[in-house]
């Protein structure tokens, strides 16, 4: 599964682990990427998303009917 939220764009981001004596190694830092299943009304079918917690309480915020609305004027598939 890509580490990506389908309704945040959220993706991995790049730093340093830095040790006690400063030394540094890169390191990444993943997103909180979850898979929900939602109830599409319009469509009469279940949705699978990859979404970040982020994406979650907004979905939850505006509905899946809006969600999946951005989702699709981003272009991706659902």
């Amino acid at each position: 599964m890509s580490a990506r939220c389908q309704l945040t764009g959220a993706e991995p981001r790049f730093g340093n682990t830095v040790s006690h004596s400063h030394r540094r190694s890169r390191r990444r830092f993943d997103p909180n990427i979850q898979r929900r299943r939602y109830w599409l009304p319009s469509e009469g079918r279940h949705v699978r998303l990859t979404l970040s917690a982020k994406g979650i309480k907004t979905v939850d915020a505006i509905g899946i009917e809006r969600a999946v609305a951005r989702i699709r004027a981003r272009g991706g598939k659902v």
